[in-house]
């Protein structure tokens, strides 16, 4: 324990390192707001009184020297061989960082760090083992007026914690200024005193243990690497995926271990998926105003700890089992060929604006973690969740980087998604391509080489950026799901759109080096109708989260088929069900990367609810006892189905995109697009209305090699799309497209398992049903004799 003279000489310490910073900062003490909201003079910051649970500042153990590297909590040997922790923060513009240990019963240890090297406040502890709960008080400023919020009565979650133990709850104590103060315009101005550290999450040491998963367990061989072009991405939720699957043990449902339960991955392979991608599973925080109305943040993007699983989808413990428990998970969905991808949000926290909790990187630095306004009281809001991090800070890029190469190395995971993308981009005037976070990602050994995701937006000015993305870049092309969409609903005005969209989106991405992969198409996504809703309801039906059905998008480019809602007309229901199979099979016949969402297939519904981000229940979960109506697992069937076909067949996801250029002999182009009368599309065709065309690609010359060096061909395939509400007679094209067709679909059908030789003559017209998708294969006169005989 230190001794009170040691006591006495870290205060001067934080004395004179206060006096230091306002030298540098060549202010004075900045005023701030009194307990009315006026200014007087130079004046100490106006504080709220103290008032309920306080915890003392028990003084804590010796603290070594020990390292500003790495960051956060590292278990290692002291000086003298004996185990501890070291512990390191950057707290840049911070007088003083005392450490807080925390014990089983919850009583706290202060440990003033007494290290400052480059910016990062450092210290070894003797004796601190893996499980062992911490956190931080840094000490410096109040002044909002200057951005500056620091608020030693605040305990804070090691912004690299690897491991998080307890629940956020949002009680004023765990807000740096006094919440309810009654002048609300300057509340966030006015000191909150009170202690925060019964209320808050604490940081877990976690060690490198080998029976978990060390980092040697991630080797390059072990995982599935799919290439881009093979992939097949499916967007889940843990928690969401299992809480109702009857195959996965009770205890395990909602869990990292039920969704590596043999159950869970069944479903998947037999899909036949390549990739999940994992909606947010970074600690996060429930908002207050949801907990107010007894919800709970259901995605989870409103991160708060960038190093830590979540600690709720954690069914073995959360002082640092959830990390063993994830790297499991990963392991078992690498073993079973599944690649995992992660939904990360590194553009906001859960702190939201200047009136949001302190729960971490305000407490930290609040100037040099957020970007802030003119006014650095106000923080600039580019996301639309109240902050946006600073990401031209060295040690904010480090922060996220850092994070993802530890999800990769020592998690074992093999991509990411980034939501708000573009706000990542942002450099000092706006979105930049050559921004430092897009810079160091591209040179870095070990992010370069993995699955990178771009949701190209965000809500600032300019932050649309659907195909400006670089290489080594995919992109969620909501191009692609508005086109399709439309198309269905008879909403297009005419083909042009739709043709770039089913072809890889070569006017997007073609420029700059880049492939049809980089277009990972959608048509539904977590964050909008699921595929039933979307043939089942034109307008939202969010009454349950509580905002007045106010919040989520009303641009749905939805049809709802003739009743909105659920309904017993037979008609409807079957019209219904015909739409959806039409969706699945444009999505999964088009060039690019497919993204599919959990229950889509099927026949998922959240009952119109196109924004359940608080719907942790029902609404939100997968039904599974949808697959015991035959409709619904016919359509299960129907998309495993089309997976396989496109695995099967190399054409159907090129890695390069089509030239569409006529080759000798025959003048067979690689892709030809196709009018209702047998006739290649003209221009004028491509700018006329129409319900109808057909696609041909042609197998012949694929832009590939295998791994040998020959050459790789394939068959050819003619798809007919139409959305009319009637037949049309569709002329197949001859010679030298094809002598003859096999049928392999119908969405016309309700059962997709074609009679056994149905061929169709070459020049010959057929009747294309209403809204329906024909699959063909274009045979040669060999596979026509063959087929005959």
């Amino acid at each position: 324990m230190s001794s009170a003279a040691e006591q006495e000489t870290h205060a001067a310490q934080r004395e004179t390192r206060a006096a230091q910073q306002a030298a540098r900062d060549g202010t004075p003490a900045r005023p701030s707001a009194t307990a009315v909201g006026h200014p007087v003079g130079h004046r100490p910051t106006a504080v709220a009184p103290r008032r309920g649970r306080t915890t003392a500042a028990v003084p804590g153990p010796v603290v070594l020297p020990g390292s500003p590297e790495p960051l956060g909590a590292r278990p290692r040997q002291g000086p003298d061989g004996a185990w501890g922790t070291n512990f390191a923060l950057w707290a840049g513009g911070a007088e003083a960082v005392d450490l807080c240990l925390f014990d089983d019963d919850g009583h706290e240890l202060r440990c003033p760090l007494p290290e400052l090297t480059h910016e990062v406040w450092h210290g070894f502890v003797p004796g601190v083992l893996p499980g062992r709960r911490y956190g931080y008080r840094v000490h410096g400023r109040w002044d909002p007026w200057m951005g500056a919020r620091w608020n030693p009565a605040k305990l804070l979650l090691d912004p690299y914690a690897r491991a998080v133990d307890g629940d956020f709850a949002l009680p004023a104590e765990v807000y740096g200024h006094v919440r309810d103060w009654p002048q609300q315009h300057v509340a966030d101005t006015v000191r909150d005193d009170r202690d925060s550290a019964p209320y808050v999450p604490k940081g877990v040491v976690v060690g490198d243990d080998a029976a978990d998963g060390a980092p040697d367990e991630w080797t390059e061989d072990r995982r599935p690497k799919t290439p881009w072009a093979e992939s097949v991405i499916y967007e889940l939720h843990v928690r969401g995926f299992t809480m109702r699957h009857p195959g996965v043990d009770p205890e395990l449902r909602g869990t990292y271990a039920g969704l590596a339960h043999p159950a869970a991955i069944e479903h998947l392979t037999r899909l036949g998926v390549t990739a999940v991608e994992l909606l947010p599973v970074h600690q996060f925080a429930h908002e207050d105003h949801l907990l107010r109305r007894g919800l709970r943040n259901y995605w989870g993007y409103n991160s708060i700890g960038y190093f830590a699983p979540h600690a709720g989808y954690a069914a073995g413990g959360t002082r640092g089992q959830q990390v063993g428990e994830f790297r499991r998970m990963v392991r078992a969905l690498h073993a079973a060929g599944i690649e995992v991808i992660l939904d990360v949000v590194y553009n906001h926290t859960a702190e939201a604006n200047e009136l949001g909790p302190t729960l971490s990187l305000r407490g930290v630095d609040n100037r040099g973690y957020y970007r802030l306004q003119q006014d650095p009281r106000r923080y600039a809001d580019f996301t639309g969740c109240g902050n946006t991090l600073n990401v031209l800070q060295p040690h904010v890029l480090r922060l996220i980087t850092d994070s993802l190469r530890y999800w990769v190395t020592e998690m074992g995971v093999d991509g990411f998604r980034f939501d708000l993308a573009s706000a990542l981009a942002r450099a000092a005037h706006g979105v930049d391509m050559l921004s430092p976070f897009l810079a160091v990602i591209a040179q870095d050994p070990v992010l370069r080489r993995v699955k990178l995701i771009a949701e190209p937006w965000d809500v600032g000015s300019g932050g649309y950026q659907v195909g400006a993305f670089p290489p080594l870049w995919a992109e969620w092309n909501d191009r692609y799901r508005d086109a399709v969409r439309d198309f269905w609903r008879g909403a297009l005005p005419d083909a042009r759109d739709l043709g770039y969209r089913l072809s890889g989106s070569s006017d997007l991405y073609e420029r700059g080096g880049r492939r049809p992969y980089a277009s990972v198409n959608f048509i539904t996504a977590h964050d909008g109708f699921t595929l039933r809703d979307l043939v089942s309801y034109e307008r939202k039906h969010n009454e349950a989260n509580g905002e007045g059905n106010r919040d989520g998008s009303p641009d749905n480019r939805a049809w709802n088929c003739g009743a909105e809602g659920e309904t017993d007309d037979l008609d409807i229901r079957a019209l219904r069900r015909r739409q959806l199979r039409n969706l699945l099979a444009t999505l999964l016949l088009s060039t690019g990367v497919p993204m599919l969402v959990a229950g889509d297939e099927l026949g998922r519904t959240q009952g119109g609810n196109n924004n359940a981000y608080c719907q942790d229940n029902e609404t939100g979960w997968l039904d599974w006892s949808l697959l015991e109506d035959p409709g619904w697992h016919a359509l299960t069937e129907l998309t495993a189905r089309l997976i396989r076909l496109r695995r099967a067949h190399p054409v159907l996801r090129r890695p390069a995109f089509f030239s569409g250029l006529a080759r000798p002999p025959e003048g067979l182009r690689d892709l030809a697009w196709f009018t209702p009368r047998g006739t290649e599309m003209t221009e004028s065709d491509w700018y006329a209305p129409t319900t109808a065309l057909g696609a041909y690609l042609s197998g012949r010359e694929l832009p590939q090699r295998d791994p040998h060096g020959a050459p790789v061909t394939d068959d050819s395939f003619l798809a007919l799309l139409h959305a009319g509400p009637r037949p049309v007679t569709f002329t197949l094209p001859g010679p030298p497209w094809a002598r003859g067709y096999e049928l392999l679909l119908d969405t016309a059908r309700e059962e997709q398992d074609a009679p056994p030789g149905t061929l169709l003559a070459a020049g010959a017209p057929i009747e294309l049903p209403e809204r329906s998708v024909l699959l063909l294969r274009a045979l040669t006169s060999v596979d026509l004799r063959q087929k005959t005989e």
